[in-house]
Protein backbone atom coordinates (compact mmCIF):
# COMPACT_ATOMS: atom_id res chain seq x y z
CA UNK A 1 0.00 0.00 0.00
CA UNK A 2 3.04 2.30 -0.06
CA UNK A 3 4.05 5.09 2.31
CA UNK A 4 0.62 6.00 3.68
CA UNK A 5 0.06 2.44 4.80
CA UNK A 6 3.10 2.66 7.12
CA UNK A 7 1.76 5.65 9.05
CA UNK A 8 1.83 5.41 12.84
CA UNK A 9 -1.47 5.79 14.74
CA UNK A 10 -0.48 9.34 15.78
CA UNK A 11 0.20 10.30 12.15
CA UNK A 12 -3.19 8.87 11.10
CA UNK A 13 -4.95 10.90 13.82
CA UNK A 14 -3.02 14.03 12.77
CA UNK A 15 -4.24 13.56 9.18
CA UNK A 16 -7.85 13.06 10.34
CA UNK A 17 -7.57 16.22 12.49
CA UNK A 18 -7.19 18.26 9.29
CA UNK A 19 -10.78 17.45 8.32
CA UNK A 20 -12.62 16.35 11.47
CA UNK A 21 -12.90 18.33 14.70
CA UNK A 22 -12.84 16.53 18.06
CA UNK A 23 -13.93 12.87 18.45
CA UNK A 24 -10.45 11.86 19.65
CA UNK A 25 -11.57 8.47 21.02
CA UNK A 26 -13.08 7.42 17.67
CA UNK A 27 -10.00 8.60 15.74
CA UNK A 28 -7.75 6.68 18.15
CA UNK A 29 -9.73 3.45 17.68
CA UNK A 30 -9.74 3.57 13.87
CA UNK A 31 -6.03 4.51 13.80
CA UNK A 32 -5.15 1.47 15.92
CA UNK A 33 -7.38 -0.78 13.74
CA UNK A 34 -5.49 0.39 10.64
CA UNK A 35 -2.07 0.04 12.23
CA UNK A 36 -2.97 -3.52 13.25
CA UNK A 37 -3.62 -4.30 9.57
CA UNK A 38 -0.10 -3.15 8.74
CA UNK A 39 1.34 -5.22 11.60
CA UNK A 40 -0.62 -8.24 10.39
CA UNK A 41 0.82 -7.88 6.87
CA UNK A 42 4.34 -8.39 8.32
CA UNK A 43 3.49 -11.73 9.96
CA UNK A 44 4.13 -15.20 8.46
CA UNK A 45 1.26 -16.59 6.37
CA UNK A 46 -0.01 -19.16 8.95
CA UNK A 47 -0.36 -16.56 11.70
CA UNK A 48 -1.72 -13.89 9.31
CA UNK A 49 -4.73 -16.07 8.48
CA UNK A 50 -5.58 -16.48 12.16
CA UNK A 51 -5.72 -12.75 12.96
CA UNK A 52 -9.04 -11.14 12.04
CA UNK A 53 -9.73 -7.39 12.18
CA UNK A 54 -11.45 -6.01 15.28
CA UNK A 55 -14.61 -4.39 13.93
CA UNK A 56 -15.71 -1.04 15.36
CA UNK A 57 -19.16 0.15 16.43
CA UNK A 58 -19.55 3.95 16.54
CA UNK A 59 -22.36 5.45 18.59
CA UNK A 60 -23.27 9.12 18.39
CA UNK A 61 -25.91 11.58 17.18
CA UNK A 62 -26.25 12.44 13.51
CA UNK A 63 -23.83 15.02 12.10
CA UNK A 64 -21.04 14.40 14.63
CA UNK A 65 -18.57 12.90 12.14
CA UNK A 66 -19.07 9.09 12.08
CA UNK A 67 -19.30 8.72 8.30
CA UNK A 68 -16.64 11.37 7.70
CA UNK A 69 -14.09 9.52 9.86
CA UNK A 70 -14.55 6.28 7.88
CA UNK A 71 -14.55 8.08 4.50
CA UNK A 72 -11.40 10.11 5.21
CA UNK A 73 -9.73 7.00 6.57
CA UNK A 74 -10.31 5.02 3.38
CA UNK A 75 -9.10 7.97 1.27
CA UNK A 76 -6.00 8.30 3.41
CA UNK A 77 -5.08 4.64 3.07
CA UNK A 78 -6.14 4.38 -0.59
CA UNK A 79 -8.19 1.35 0.46
CA UNK A 80 -11.39 0.06 -1.19
CA UNK A 81 -14.27 1.62 0.75
CA UNK A 82 -18.02 1.16 0.60
CA UNK A 83 -20.80 2.80 2.63
CA UNK A 84 -24.14 1.02 2.92
CA UNK A 85 -27.32 1.91 4.79
CA UNK A 86 -28.54 -1.03 6.85
CA UNK A 87 -32.14 0.23 6.46
CA UNK A 88 -31.94 -0.47 2.71
CA UNK A 89 -32.24 -4.19 3.45
CA UNK A 90 -35.49 -3.79 5.44
CA UNK A 91 -37.49 -2.32 2.56
CA UNK A 92 -40.72 -4.05 1.55
CA UNK A 93 -40.03 -6.92 -0.83
CA UNK A 94 -36.32 -6.56 -0.15
CA UNK A 95 -36.05 -8.02 3.37
CA UNK A 96 -32.62 -9.55 3.82
CA UNK A 97 -32.29 -10.07 0.08
CA UNK A 98 -28.98 -9.45 -1.59
CA UNK A 99 -27.16 -8.33 1.56
CA UNK A 100 -23.93 -9.52 -0.07
CA UNK A 101 -24.29 -6.73 -2.64
CA UNK A 102 -22.14 -4.66 -0.23
CA UNK A 103 -19.23 -7.02 -0.93
CA UNK A 104 -19.78 -6.76 -4.70
CA UNK A 105 -19.72 -2.97 -4.39
CA UNK A 106 -16.46 -3.27 -2.45
CA UNK A 107 -14.92 -5.34 -5.26
CA UNK A 108 -16.05 -2.77 -7.85
CA UNK A 109 -14.40 -0.01 -5.76
CA UNK A 110 -11.24 -2.10 -5.52
CA UNK A 111 -11.16 -2.71 -9.30
CA UNK A 112 -11.49 1.04 -9.85
CA UNK A 113 -8.59 1.88 -7.49
CA UNK A 114 -6.28 -0.84 -8.84
CA UNK A 115 -7.03 -0.02 -12.47
CA UNK A 116 -6.35 3.68 -11.88
CA UNK A 117 -3.03 2.82 -10.23
CA UNK A 118 -1.98 0.64 -13.19
CA UNK A 119 -3.06 3.36 -15.65
CA UNK A 120 -0.92 5.93 -13.81
CA UNK A 121 2.11 3.65 -14.27
CA UNK A 122 1.49 3.35 -18.02
CA UNK A 123 0.77 7.05 -18.69
CA UNK A 124 4.38 7.96 -19.53
CA UNK A 125 4.58 5.30 -22.30
CA UNK A 126 1.02 6.06 -23.44
CA UNK A 127 1.89 9.76 -23.77
CA UNK A 128 4.71 8.97 -26.19
CA UNK A 129 2.42 6.78 -28.33
CA UNK A 130 -0.29 9.48 -28.22
CA UNK A 131 2.25 12.10 -29.37
CA UNK A 132 3.23 9.94 -32.37
CA UNK A 133 -0.44 9.48 -33.29
CA UNK A 134 -1.07 13.24 -33.11
CA UNK A 135 1.96 13.90 -35.36
CA UNK A 136 0.68 11.23 -37.76
CA UNK A 137 -2.72 12.99 -37.81
CA UNK A 138 -1.12 16.40 -38.55
CA UNK A 139 1.39 15.12 -41.15
CA UNK A 140 0.24 11.75 -42.52
CA UNK A 141 2.87 9.46 -44.06
CA UNK A 142 2.63 9.15 -47.86
CA UNK A 143 0.18 6.37 -48.59
CA UNK A 144 1.44 3.49 -50.69
CA UNK A 145 0.22 3.96 -54.21
CA UNK A 146 1.44 0.51 -55.24
CA UNK A 147 -0.09 -2.80 -54.45
CA UNK A 148 3.02 -5.03 -54.80
CA UNK A 149 6.61 -4.59 -55.89
CA UNK A 150 6.09 -0.84 -56.51
CA UNK A 151 4.16 -1.49 -59.75
CA UNK A 152 0.68 -0.21 -60.57
CA UNK A 153 0.16 -2.87 -63.32
CA UNK A 154 -2.86 -5.02 -62.66
CA UNK A 155 -3.07 -7.18 -65.85
CA UNK A 156 -0.63 -8.22 -68.65
CA UNK A 157 -2.50 -5.88 -71.06
CA UNK A 158 -1.55 -2.84 -68.96
CA UNK A 159 2.10 -3.46 -69.92
CA UNK A 160 1.32 -3.22 -73.67
CA UNK A 161 -1.23 -0.38 -73.38
CA UNK A 162 1.00 1.86 -71.27
CA UNK A 163 4.05 1.54 -73.47
CA UNK A 164 5.94 -1.42 -72.05
CA UNK A 165 9.54 -0.31 -71.39
CA UNK A 166 8.82 3.17 -70.00
CA UNK A 167 6.33 1.65 -67.56
CA UNK A 168 8.87 -0.93 -66.44
CA UNK A 169 11.37 1.84 -65.57
CA UNK A 170 8.87 3.78 -63.41
CA UNK A 171 9.38 1.78 -60.17
CA UNK A 172 13.03 2.83 -60.00
CA UNK A 173 12.14 6.55 -60.42
CA UNK A 174 9.28 6.21 -57.93
CA UNK A 175 11.66 4.70 -55.34
CA UNK A 176 13.98 7.73 -55.59
CA UNK A 177 11.01 10.12 -55.22
CA UNK A 178 9.80 8.10 -52.27
CA UNK A 179 13.14 8.41 -50.44
CA UNK A 180 13.18 12.19 -51.01
CA UNK A 181 9.58 12.48 -49.78
CA UNK A 182 10.39 10.35 -46.75
CA UNK A 183 13.20 12.65 -45.61
CA UNK A 184 10.94 15.72 -46.14
CA UNK A 185 8.17 14.10 -44.10
CA UNK A 186 10.60 13.20 -41.30
CA UNK A 187 11.88 16.78 -41.21
CA UNK A 188 8.34 18.22 -41.10
CA UNK A 189 7.37 15.76 -38.37
CA UNK A 190 10.36 16.76 -36.25
CA UNK A 191 9.28 20.41 -36.51
CA UNK A 192 5.72 19.50 -35.51
CA UNK A 193 7.09 17.49 -32.55
CA UNK A 194 9.00 20.56 -31.31
CA UNK A 195 5.92 22.76 -31.71
CA UNK A 196 3.75 20.22 -29.87
CA UNK A 197 6.15 20.08 -26.92
CA UNK A 198 6.27 23.88 -26.84
CA UNK A 199 2.45 23.93 -26.64
CA UNK A 200 2.00 25.91 -29.86
CA UNK A 201 -0.56 23.60 -31.48
CA UNK A 202 -2.98 23.05 -28.55
CA UNK A 203 -5.96 24.77 -30.22
CA UNK A 204 -5.49 23.20 -33.69
CA UNK A 205 -8.18 20.74 -34.82
CA UNK A 206 -7.12 17.28 -35.96
CA UNK A 207 -8.90 14.05 -36.84
CA UNK A 208 -8.07 11.00 -34.75
CA UNK A 209 -9.29 7.42 -34.56
CA UNK A 210 -10.98 6.42 -31.33
CA UNK A 211 -12.52 3.18 -30.12
CA UNK A 212 -16.28 3.23 -30.51
CA UNK A 213 -18.15 2.34 -27.32
CA UNK A 214 -20.48 -0.59 -28.01
CA UNK A 215 -24.17 0.31 -27.79
CA UNK A 216 -25.56 -2.37 -25.53
CA UNK A 217 -28.41 -3.11 -23.15
CA UNK A 218 -27.47 -4.49 -19.75
CA UNK A 219 -29.28 -7.61 -18.61
CA UNK A 220 -29.17 -7.82 -14.82
CA UNK A 221 -29.51 -11.34 -13.48
CA UNK A 222 -31.13 -10.21 -10.23
CA UNK A 223 -29.95 -11.98 -7.11
CA UNK A 224 -26.59 -13.00 -8.49
CA UNK A 225 -25.70 -9.38 -9.14
CA UNK A 226 -24.16 -10.33 -12.46
CA UNK A 227 -24.73 -8.04 -15.40
CA UNK A 228 -24.46 -9.13 -19.02
CA UNK A 229 -24.21 -6.66 -21.87
CA UNK A 230 -26.44 -8.33 -24.47
CA UNK A 231 -24.73 -6.81 -27.50
CA UNK A 232 -21.29 -7.54 -26.09
CA UNK A 233 -21.46 -11.30 -25.45
CA UNK A 234 -19.15 -12.04 -28.36
CA UNK A 235 -17.31 -8.73 -28.02
CA UNK A 236 -13.89 -10.22 -27.25
CA UNK A 237 -13.92 -12.26 -30.46
CA UNK A 238 -14.04 -9.20 -32.71
CA UNK A 239 -11.65 -6.26 -32.84
CA UNK A 240 -13.06 -3.02 -31.37
CA UNK A 241 -14.77 -0.74 -33.86
CA UNK A 242 -12.97 2.53 -34.64
CA UNK A 243 -14.49 5.86 -35.55
CA UNK A 244 -12.99 9.18 -36.67
CA UNK A 245 -13.33 12.10 -34.31
CA UNK A 246 -12.44 15.73 -34.96
CA UNK A 247 -11.03 17.39 -31.85
CA UNK A 248 -8.48 19.91 -30.57
CA UNK A 249 -4.90 18.71 -30.00
CA UNK A 250 -5.13 19.26 -26.22
CA UNK A 251 -8.27 17.07 -26.03
CA UNK A 252 -6.88 14.50 -28.47
CA UNK A 253 -3.84 14.06 -26.21
CA UNK A 254 -6.06 13.13 -23.22
CA UNK A 255 -8.27 10.78 -25.28
CA UNK A 256 -5.35 8.97 -26.91
CA UNK A 257 -3.34 8.78 -23.69
CA UNK A 258 -6.26 7.15 -21.88
CA UNK A 259 -6.93 4.80 -24.80
CA UNK A 260 -3.30 3.70 -25.14
CA UNK A 261 -2.88 3.24 -21.38
CA UNK A 262 -6.00 1.01 -21.39
CA UNK A 263 -4.41 -1.10 -24.14
CA UNK A 264 -1.17 -1.45 -22.17
CA UNK A 265 -2.66 -2.75 -18.90
CA UNK A 266 -3.35 -6.42 -18.27
CA UNK A 267 -6.92 -6.64 -16.96
CA UNK A 268 -6.46 -10.20 -15.62
CA UNK A 269 -3.64 -8.97 -13.41
CA UNK A 270 -5.72 -5.94 -12.34
CA UNK A 271 -8.64 -8.21 -11.35
CA UNK A 272 -6.36 -10.54 -9.37
CA UNK A 273 -4.76 -7.64 -7.48
CA UNK A 274 -8.12 -5.94 -6.88
CA UNK A 275 -9.67 -9.08 -5.33
CA UNK A 276 -6.64 -9.45 -3.04
CA UNK A 277 -6.86 -5.74 -2.11
CA UNK A 278 -10.60 -6.00 -1.32
CA UNK A 279 -10.06 -9.09 0.84
CA UNK A 280 -7.09 -7.77 2.81
CA UNK A 281 -7.64 -3.99 2.97
CA UNK A 282 -11.36 -3.44 2.27
CA UNK A 283 -13.46 -1.29 4.61
CA UNK A 284 -17.27 -1.64 4.72
CA UNK A 285 -19.11 1.08 6.62
CA UNK A 286 -22.59 -0.02 7.72
CA UNK A 287 -24.56 3.10 8.62
CA UNK A 288 -27.89 3.27 10.50
CA UNK A 289 -27.13 -0.07 12.14
CA UNK A 290 -29.28 1.02 15.11
CA UNK A 291 -32.37 1.02 12.85
CA UNK A 292 -32.19 -2.77 12.45
CA UNK A 293 -31.92 -3.33 16.20
CA UNK A 294 -35.21 -4.48 17.71
CA UNK A 295 -36.22 -4.29 21.38
CA UNK A 296 -35.64 -7.19 23.74
CA UNK A 297 -39.32 -8.20 23.90
CA UNK A 298 -40.74 -9.99 20.87
CA UNK A 299 -42.78 -7.73 18.59
CA UNK A 300 -44.63 -8.42 15.40
CA UNK A 301 -44.43 -6.40 12.21
CA UNK A 302 -41.33 -4.59 11.07
CA UNK A 303 -39.18 -5.85 13.95
CA UNK A 304 -39.28 -9.40 12.63
CA UNK A 305 -37.76 -8.27 9.36
CA UNK A 306 -35.13 -6.24 11.22
CA UNK A 307 -33.94 -9.32 13.04
CA UNK A 308 -33.91 -11.16 9.73
CA UNK A 309 -31.62 -8.50 8.28
CA UNK A 310 -29.28 -8.84 11.25
CA UNK A 311 -29.13 -12.60 10.64
CA UNK A 312 -28.35 -12.01 6.97
CA UNK A 313 -25.61 -9.47 7.70
CA UNK A 314 -24.07 -11.77 10.33
CA UNK A 315 -22.36 -14.33 8.01
CA UNK A 316 -20.77 -11.53 5.97
CA UNK A 317 -19.36 -9.85 9.09
CA UNK A 318 -18.32 -13.24 10.50
CA UNK A 319 -16.51 -14.17 7.33
CA UNK A 320 -17.89 -16.00 4.30
CA UNK A 321 -17.24 -16.39 0.58
CA UNK A 322 -19.30 -14.17 -1.74
CA UNK A 323 -19.45 -14.78 -5.48
CA UNK A 324 -18.85 -11.71 -7.64
CA UNK A 325 -18.51 -11.37 -11.42
CA UNK A 326 -14.73 -11.11 -10.93
CA UNK A 327 -14.47 -14.25 -8.80
CA UNK A 328 -15.14 -15.41 -5.20
CA UNK A 329 -14.20 -13.03 -2.35
CA UNK A 330 -13.59 -13.97 1.29
CA UNK A 331 -14.81 -11.42 3.84
CA UNK A 332 -12.80 -12.79 6.82
CA UNK A 333 -10.32 -9.89 6.82
CA UNK A 334 -12.54 -7.02 5.67
CA UNK A 335 -12.83 -4.29 8.33
CA UNK A 336 -16.47 -3.53 9.21
CA UNK A 337 -17.37 -0.23 10.87
CA UNK A 338 -20.93 -0.03 12.18
CA UNK A 339 -22.48 3.32 13.05
CA UNK A 340 -25.75 4.57 14.46
CA UNK A 341 -27.29 7.23 16.67
CA UNK A 342 -28.70 4.62 19.13
CA UNK A 343 -31.05 7.21 20.64
CA UNK A 344 -34.06 4.83 20.63
CA UNK A 345 -32.41 1.39 20.65
CA UNK A 346 -29.19 0.32 22.40
CA UNK A 347 -26.28 -1.78 21.08
CA UNK A 348 -27.52 -4.56 23.38
CA UNK A 349 -30.72 -4.73 21.27
CA UNK A 350 -28.71 -6.24 18.40
CA UNK A 351 -28.64 -10.03 18.31
CA UNK A 352 -25.81 -11.33 20.57
CA UNK A 353 -23.82 -12.87 17.68
CA UNK A 354 -23.72 -9.52 15.86
CA UNK A 355 -22.77 -7.66 19.04
CA UNK A 356 -19.85 -10.03 19.44
CA UNK A 357 -18.62 -9.19 15.95
CA UNK A 358 -18.19 -5.51 16.90
CA UNK A 359 -15.88 -5.79 19.91
CA UNK A 360 -14.66 -2.16 19.87
CA UNK A 361 -17.30 0.33 21.02
CA UNK A 362 -16.71 4.05 20.55
CA UNK A 363 -19.05 6.75 21.80
CA UNK A 364 -18.87 10.04 19.88
CA UNK A 365 -19.52 13.22 21.82
CA UNK A 366 -22.09 15.90 21.11
CA UNK A 367 -20.66 18.98 19.43
CA UNK A 368 -20.12 22.00 21.69
CA UNK A 369 -20.01 25.69 20.81
CA UNK A 370 -16.19 25.52 20.64
CA UNK A 371 -16.44 22.56 18.24
CA UNK A 372 -18.66 24.65 15.93
CA UNK A 373 -16.15 27.53 15.94
CA UNK A 374 -13.37 25.10 14.97
CA UNK A 375 -15.50 23.43 12.26
CA UNK A 376 -16.14 26.87 10.74
CA UNK A 377 -12.48 27.89 10.66
CA UNK A 378 -9.88 25.12 11.14
CA UNK A 379 -10.37 22.22 8.62
CA UNK A 380 -8.74 22.41 5.20
CA UNK A 381 -12.20 22.50 3.62
CA UNK A 382 -13.69 24.74 6.37
CA UNK A 383 -17.24 25.96 5.80
CA UNK A 384 -16.36 29.68 5.88
CA UNK A 385 -13.59 29.09 3.33
CA UNK A 386 -16.03 27.28 1.02
CA UNK A 387 -18.55 30.15 1.06
CA UNK A 388 -15.83 32.79 0.62
CA UNK A 389 -14.40 31.02 -2.43
CA UNK A 390 -17.85 30.51 -3.97
CA UNK A 391 -18.65 34.22 -3.81
CA UNK A 392 -15.15 35.25 -4.93
CA UNK A 393 -15.87 33.60 -8.28
CA UNK A 394 -18.24 36.53 -8.94
CA UNK A 395 -15.86 39.21 -7.60
CA UNK A 396 -17.40 39.62 -4.12
CA UNK A 397 -14.99 39.45 -1.18
CA UNK A 398 -16.55 38.45 2.14
CA UNK A 399 -14.87 38.85 5.52
CA UNK A 400 -16.18 37.25 8.71
CA UNK A 401 -15.18 38.97 11.96
CA UNK A 402 -14.28 36.84 15.01
CA UNK A 403 -17.42 37.90 16.89
CA UNK A 404 -19.63 36.87 13.92
CA UNK A 405 -18.06 33.39 13.91
CA UNK A 406 -18.75 33.12 17.67
CA UNK A 407 -22.35 34.21 17.13
CA UNK A 408 -22.91 31.65 14.32
CA UNK A 409 -21.47 28.88 16.53
CA UNK A 410 -23.64 29.92 19.51
CA UNK A 411 -26.73 29.93 17.33
CA UNK A 412 -25.99 26.47 15.91
CA UNK A 413 -25.39 25.07 19.41
CA UNK A 414 -28.60 26.56 20.84
CA UNK A 415 -30.73 25.37 17.92
CA UNK A 416 -29.40 21.83 18.32
CA UNK A 417 -30.15 21.95 22.06
CA UNK A 418 -33.65 23.40 21.72
CA UNK A 419 -34.87 21.40 18.72
CA UNK A 420 -33.62 18.38 16.82
CA UNK A 421 -29.88 17.71 17.25
CA UNK A 422 -28.54 17.43 13.69
CA UNK A 423 -24.89 18.08 14.60
CA UNK A 424 -22.58 19.98 12.25
CA UNK A 425 -25.23 19.96 9.50
CA UNK A 426 -26.95 22.78 11.43
CA UNK A 427 -24.13 25.07 10.28
CA UNK A 428 -25.14 24.52 6.65
CA UNK A 429 -28.66 25.71 7.46
CA UNK A 430 -27.41 28.86 9.20
CA UNK A 431 -24.75 29.75 6.62
CA UNK A 432 -27.19 29.40 3.71
CA UNK A 433 -29.75 31.60 5.44
CA UNK A 434 -27.10 34.16 6.42
CA UNK A 435 -25.75 34.59 2.88
CA UNK A 436 -29.08 34.11 1.10
CA UNK A 437 -29.64 37.81 0.21
CA UNK A 438 -26.01 38.37 -0.84
CA UNK A 439 -26.05 35.31 -3.13
CA UNK A 440 -29.37 36.35 -4.63
CA UNK A 441 -28.39 39.98 -5.30
CA UNK A 442 -24.81 39.47 -6.53
CA UNK A 443 -25.33 40.46 -10.22
CA UNK A 444 -26.70 43.94 -9.26
CA UNK A 445 -24.42 44.58 -6.28
CA UNK A 446 -22.03 47.52 -6.48
CA UNK A 447 -19.85 47.00 -3.39
CA UNK A 448 -17.01 44.51 -3.84
CA UNK A 449 -16.22 43.90 -0.14
CA UNK A 450 -18.70 42.87 2.52
CA UNK A 451 -17.85 42.54 6.21
CA UNK A 452 -20.07 40.23 8.24
CA UNK A 453 -20.03 41.03 11.96
CA UNK A 454 -22.03 39.97 15.02
CA UNK A 455 -24.66 42.70 14.46
CA UNK A 456 -25.24 41.49 10.86
CA UNK A 457 -25.77 37.90 12.06
CA UNK A 458 -28.18 38.96 14.84
CA UNK A 459 -30.10 41.23 12.48
CA UNK A 460 -30.54 38.35 10.00
CA UNK A 461 -31.98 36.03 12.62
CA UNK A 462 -33.78 38.44 14.96
CA UNK A 463 -37.17 37.62 13.49
CA UNK A 464 -36.40 34.00 12.76
CA UNK A 465 -35.46 32.69 16.17
CA UNK A 466 -38.53 32.35 18.31
CA UNK A 467 -40.49 29.31 19.35
CA UNK A 468 -43.17 29.42 16.60
CA UNK A 469 -40.81 29.74 13.66
CA UNK A 470 -38.02 27.44 14.80
CA UNK A 471 -39.15 24.62 12.46
CA UNK A 472 -37.56 26.39 9.50
CA UNK A 473 -34.16 25.30 10.80
CA UNK A 474 -34.93 21.62 11.11
CA UNK A 475 -33.65 19.71 8.12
Amino acid sequence: MGELYNMTPKQIVAELDKYIIGQDEAKKSVAIALRNRYRRSLLPDEMREEITPKNILMMGPTGCGKTEIARRLAKLMDAPFVKVEATKFTEVGYVGRDVDSMVRDLVEASIRITKQKRLQEKYSIAEEIAEEKIIEAIIPGKKKSTSSGGSTLKTPFDFILSGGYQQAQKPQLEQEDKNADKSDIELAREQVRQQLRAGMLEEQYIEIQVNEAPKTNNLDLGNEGMGIAIGNIFGDMMPPKKKNKKTKVKDARKILREQEAQNLIDMDQVTEEALENAEQNGIIFIDEIDKIASGSSYKSGADVSREGVQRDILPIVEGSVVNTKYGPVKTDHVLFIGAGAFHISKPTDLIPELQGRFPIRVELENLTKDSFVKILTIPENALLKQHKMLLETEGIKITFTDDSVEEIATMAFLMNEQTENIGARRLHTIMEKLLEDISFNIPEMEEQEIIINEAYVKEKFVEKIHEDDIDKFIL
